[in-house]
């Protein structure tokens, strides 16, 4: 709410950002990189603190109504209980009056049986005999007596109320009725404490329990008893009309006057004159009550299932709910204790409305802290993506908690007493709950990560639309359930807190309806307490308890059995209370020797009785939580958790597949459940099961023509990796990699040209086949049916084709739903969009109005935004796919033909806006990667318009002049990752090779399917591999080296600058033997890369001689289930090939490239090449 408010001040209502370089965010992000690194330590102590605090719950609350005050706190109760002052207004009459004596003997002694047998002369002097009290005169006539005189014991007993309720009915209450009412008795009783702890549920004629709350003041308890007392109270109830409280009265001056020898009396002369009203209520919910809690308990569970859902982290979505109810129980029960150990009183309210407010506001922080570690970047490490996301929400979250805490603080102070402690608790709870975010959640969360629980989310695209605008209920609901857009909550904590406060007083207050309104905007909200004046003798005796104080006790069960008696068709009732006449021993010492325990009085007894069994349980589950915490952590690697090898580190990782190929590798796919495909120029084929760390191999027969694929022109792999297409010149044929066989040969015509590109299609199949679609180099385009063998063929254009992309869009019908599309660029410039229909494919020419066709080079499709690029020389125009409408034009350097790759960084960008846009691409000038970064326009809410509403101009979402522009130079063959890193290989000289650029980084060589393996010093070339107009002769083999680099696009990134890692580093061997069996792999000489695919999130597969090298950036985990759903641009480009020239040596560059992540002039699982 705090962000509303500022609205006028600020002009948004979002939450502000703090620069990367803040203190605070800085501090915070410290702190949660620490935490993520240190999860072994942070998670058994904030564990241990839960348990610290959870497990005296049990000792310090209960629910037996007669221990309420032994020592302990009530729970809250299913009602509303209260003991309020009110207005002298607030009624016309009482329901009864109150009227009381206190009895002091020395300071918390009043329990000695001098004491106790003075109080009874007192008690017989004032209501007459009581001993052996038995008042049941059910058929006695109801004699009224003369105001002078006092009644006989039979008048006094037949106006009891027992014997029926009228307005001359009374009852009372007195410690002494433990021993019956009788001095011997109290003679012979040799333990008077263990007497009044056996007897405290002892009930009144009237079925009224002799509770200690209401017969004692001031008492003090240990071990559950009741030790001492410094006062004995005794009351009388009765009604307006009652003789007995007239009788009352005046005894009362009699006896002041009467017993000055023996006591001292307070008022001197026994006239208790000053009163007040005080309501007592004891009242169930109301079906408005159970309305409104079960309306914000729905609300409240579906937020908590919808955020659920929307998370992609399938794996951990019961893991992540667990553990955020865990952590609000906890702040729930950490408040409970602490509101207990000091004595704060929560059985006002019902229990139900507690978990709500906690519930509100922390879920919203929860949620926030997730999303904002699924936007880091995996590029970097866990502790440092742990320690980015909470420096991006804490100070949020803190900021949020303050208003709330200064909201409860000020309501507290205008509130009725019960609304003031339900305040105070949640004041608690609410701090309680940062502090487990901060600890207990933040470790969990990281283990979570850890576990790779989190991971689908890398692989998910934000799948945006400028299609239709909504009109139906479902749209909208399957829009907020699919959509990338979070819930926002952030106001909901402050609106439950006020809603609920407010719902809280209209049951302590008297007025109604409209009258009620009233009186909260034009009164206070608390009835000022009474002020009752203290005379020096009454400071001079060191009450322990006041008895306005004394009266909080009564609210609870008493007040229900009071209720009962006086008005049993009502849930509270209205007293006149007057001021107690106070009895003090003559003699007496009313000085406290010892100050009174300032805790409550459980927290002693569990101290003092507990620590033993509460140290042996958390020790225990301590060393439970170190067991379990290091089983999770335990395959995260060998220096997971290890201090000495933080998971800070650079994470510019390289592991080998070596042993598939005896000669390069030269063409490489990779399916979208990445498996790699490679083919290499001694014409074998191997499939790399890079999650498995297995391979296996294709088994070709070059003297049978349906089992022999070369040359290959061109290849795919199906998004289930279940089938290998593989084009020859003359054919395709389909490998069963599951069965390890060949499967359908189809005889195809290429016309003597190799293929712009060939991929599976699954869209309009009714069955598990798919479709092979290879688009020719003529403007033809060929659709294979795989279960029937029938060739369709359509054009698409009438010139041959530059360049053909296929990509993914949302239908029209379903906005979650992918459907295949191709973009096809023409040797003459023309422009071709390619959508499938039920009939076939529909070929669609674009117009472009502005700029010269004919200096196209390349297109880009860019689905998520429902655009595409058309790249010139020296500009890039961003075009709609629907309307052909040129949205912006940017402005670029002199760029390399076909180098132009586009990267949209949708993690860290402001929800429901533009994120940033980076066009990279290669300079033709002075071969650098260039990459302009532009930022969303001030003015531009949206991305999207109708499809039938096409704005007349062109608007510009990104704003030029907040373009920011990066340079690297010699970047060699390079890719962008969707999590917003870019990696390249390059060739440096060892002497540029600085000691600061060769860091420490953990090089993982894997050779899979057998050891070793790897790739060492094969290479000497020191060719720049960002040019292809340059040639350079190789220097000296010790001059150069392979180096991968990596770079982190995004404004939030930790690591500014390039990481970089030897591709081929220097290793030593064990043994004689293992070097001779690496030897025939690095004899051969290494003058250039070999292609390029992007494999999953965060990884490059790149081929180096015979060997493949996989170079991952940060924390890479691959997917291994893959649904036919999942058919997006992700899964659809990325693939780099190499064209060798007849001389045998290439320089060929990669090429090419679409949103997220940038490609090729292929799809995955397309690999258009030269023949082997």
């Amino acid at each position: 709410m705090l962000w509303y408010l500022l609205y006028p001040l600020r002009g948004t209502t979002e939450a502000p950002v703090l620069p990367a370089d803040h203190p605070l965010r800085t501090a915070f992000s410290r702190y949660g990189t620490w935490t993520a690194r240190h999860v072994k330590t942070v998670l058994p102590m904030s564990v241990a603190l839960v348990f610290l605090l959870l497990y005296p719950i049990f000792f310090l609350y209960t629910t037996d109504a007669t221990n309420v005050t032994s020592g302990v706190s009530n729970l809250p109760h299913h009602v509303w209980t209260d003991a309020q002052p009110l207005s002298e207004r607030a009624v016309a009459e009482p329901d009864v009056i109150m009227r009381s004596i206190w009895v002091h003997g020395s300071y918390m002694k009043a329990l000695d049986r001098e004491i106790l047998l003075g109080a009874l002369e007192l008690q017989n002097t004032l209501l007459g005999p009581t001993t052996d009290f038995n008042p049941r005169r059910p058929n006695a006539p109801r004699i009224l007596p003369d105001d002078s005189t006092d009644m006989t014991r039979d008048q006094r007993d037949a106006f009891h109320i027992v014997n029926g309720l009228t307005d001359q009915s009374w009852f009372f209450h007195s410690p002494l009725q433990y021993w019956g009412g009788s001095a011997d008795n109290i003679v012979a009783d040799k333990d008077i404490i263990s007497t009044v702890n056996e007897r405290k549920t002892q009930s009144t004629s009237v079925n009224v329990t002799l509770r200690h709350s209401i017969v004692f003041s001031g008492k003090r308890f240990e071990e559950r008893r009741l030790v001492a007392a410094d006062a004995l109270v005794i009351t009388l109830i009765h009604l307006k009309d009652s003789p007995l409280g007239r009788q009352w009265v005046r005894n009362a001056e009699k006896l002041a006057a009467q017993v000055h020898d023996k006591w001292t009396v307070i008022p001197y002369d026994g006239k208790s004159m000053a009163s007040q009203l005080y309501e007592f209520q004891f009242r169930p919910m109301s079906w408005p009550d159970w309305f409104l809690l079960t309306i914000a308990y729905s609300l409240t569970l579906f937020y908590l299932l919808l955020s659920l859902s929307k998370l992609r982290a399938v794996k951990s979505r019961f893991g992540l709910m667990a553990t955020i109810l865990a952590q609000i129980a906890a702040s729930i029960g950490s408040s409970f204790t602490v509101c207990a150990i000091f004595k704060i009183d929560l059985s006002r309210v019902p229990y139900y409305a507690y978990p709500l407010v906690v519930l509100a506001i922390s879920m919203e922080n929860s949620f926030r802290l997730i999303n904002a570690v699924i936007m880091t970047s995996s590029s970097i490490s866990i502790s440092d993506r742990i320690g980015e996301a909470f420096g991006q929400t804490a100070y949020v979250a803190v900021a949020n908690r303050l208003q709330n805490l200064a909201v409860l603080l000020g309501l507290s102070r205008i509130t009725f007493p019960g609304v003031a402690a339900f305040c105070t608790f949640a004041a608690v709870a609410i701090v309680f709950d940062f502090l487990y975010l901060a600890t207990f959640f933040l470790a969990v969360l990281s283990v979570d990560v850890r576990q790779r629980e989190l991971y689908e989310l890398e692989k998910a695209s934000v799948r945006k639309t400028n299609a239709v605008y909504e009109t139906t209920l479902l749209d909208r609901i399957r829009k907020i359930r699919n959509s990338g857009v979070t819930v926002s909550t952030r106001v909901a904590g402050t609106i439950v807190i006020l809603g609920f406060i407010l719902l809280a007083q209209s049951h302590y207050a008297l007025e109604s309806g409209s009258q009620w309104l009233n009186w909260i905007f034009t009164r206070s909200w608390r009835v000022a307490e009474p002020v009752i004046s203290k005379s020096s003798l009454l400071v001079d005796i060191h009450q322990a308890r006041s008895p306005t104080s004394w009266l909080r006790l009564q609210d609870h069960e008493t007040a229900r059995e009071v209720i009962n008696v006086v008005k049993p068709w009502a849930h509270s009732y209205v007293a006149r209370v007057y001021e107690p006449l106070i009895f003090v021993a003559k003699g007496a010492d009313r000085i406290p020797h010892s100050p009174e325990p300032m805790l409550l009085p459980a927290v002693y007894d569990f101290i003092h009785n507990e620590i033993p069994r509460f140290l042996v349980f958390m020790l225990t589950l301590v060393a439970l939580l170190l067991l379990l915490t290091n089983y999770l952590l335990q395959g995260n690697g060998k220096h997971a958790g290890d201090p000495d090898h933080p998971d800070n580190e650079p994470l510019l990782s390289v592991r080998s597949l070596s042993h598939g190929h005896d000669l390069d590798v030269v063409k490489m796919s990779v399916s979208a459940g990445n498996k790699l495909v490679s083919v290499g120029l001694d014409r074998n084929i191997q499939i790399w099961d890079v999650p498995c760390n297995s391979r296996t191999r294709v088994m070709s027969d070059s003297e049978t023509p349906l089992e022999n694929p070369f040359p290959v022109l061109a290849m795919a792999v199906d998004d289930d990796s279940k089938w290998l297409a593989l084009l020859t010149w003359q054919r395709v044929l389909l490998w069963d990699t599951e069965e390890q066989q060949w499967g359908l040969s189809l005889e195809v015509e290429l016309g003597g040209h190799k293929p712009e590109a060939m991929f599976f299609n699954y869209a309009y199949k009714g069955c598990d086949m798919p479709s092979l679609l290879i688009v020719r180099k003529n403007g033809t385009m060929l659709e294979l049916d795989l279960e029937g063998g029938a060739t369709k063929e359509f054009t698409i254009c009438k010139t041959p084709f530059a360049m053909a992309l296929p990509f993914s869009e949302p239908t029209a019908q379903n906005q979650v739903s992918q459907s295949l599309s191709i973009l096809t660029l023409s040797r003459k410039s023309c422009i071709h969009i390619v959508r499938q229909h039920a009939g076939g494919w529909i070929s669609k020419e674009v117009k472009i109005a502005t700029g010269e066709a004919k200096d196209i080079h390349s297109i880009v499709p860019a689905p998520d935004l429902s655009m595409y690029l058309i790249c010139r020389s020296r500009s890039v125009d961003l075009v709609d796919l629907e309307s052909s409408n040129v949205i912006q034009t940017f402005n670029t350097e002199l760029m390399e033909p076909r180098s132009l790759k586009l990267l949209l960084t949708t993690r860290g960008a402001p929800q429901h806006q533009l994120p940033p846009l980076s066009l990279c691409y290669t300079s033709l000038e002075t071969g650098d990667l260039v990459i302009q970064t532009f930022h969303r326009a001030d003015d531009i809410d949206s991305m999207h318009h109708p499809k039938d509403q096409a704005p007349e101009a062109p608007r510009q979402p990104w704003d030029e002049q907040k373009e920011v522009k990066k340079r690297i130079e010699n970047p060699g063959r390079w890719e962008i990752l969707p999590n917003g890193g870019i990696v390249g290989v390059r060739r440096v000289s060892m002497a540029a090779l600085s000691s600061s650029r060769r860091r420490s980084f953990q090089a993982v060589s894997s050779g899979v399917v057998g050891a070793g393996g790897g790739l060492r010093r094969r290479g000497a070339g020191a060719a720049n591999g960002t040019a292809d107009h340059a040639d350079f002769t190789s220097p000296d083999i010790g001059t150069t080296i392979w180096e991968a680099w990596a770079f982190n696009n995004l404004e939030s990134a930790k690591t500014k600058g390039i990481e970089t890692q030897p591709l081929d580093p220097q290793e030593e061997y064990d043994n004689e033997e293992e070097e001779q069996q690496t030897n025939m792999y690095d004899n051969l000489l290494v003058s250039e890369l070999g292609p390029m695919v992007r494999l999953g999130t965060a990884s490059v597969a790149v081929g180096l001689g015979n060997v493949i090298k996989v170079i991952s950036v940060g924390h890479e985990h691959f997917d291994k289930v893959v649904t036919r759903d999942r058919l997006t641009a992700e899964n659809l480009r990325n693939q780099n090939f190499v064209r060798r020239r007849k001389t045998g040596v290439a320089a060929h560059r990669a090429r090419g490239g679409m949103i997220g992540g940038g490609g090729g002039a292929a799809p995955v699982g397309v690999s258009a090449g030269v023949g082997i």
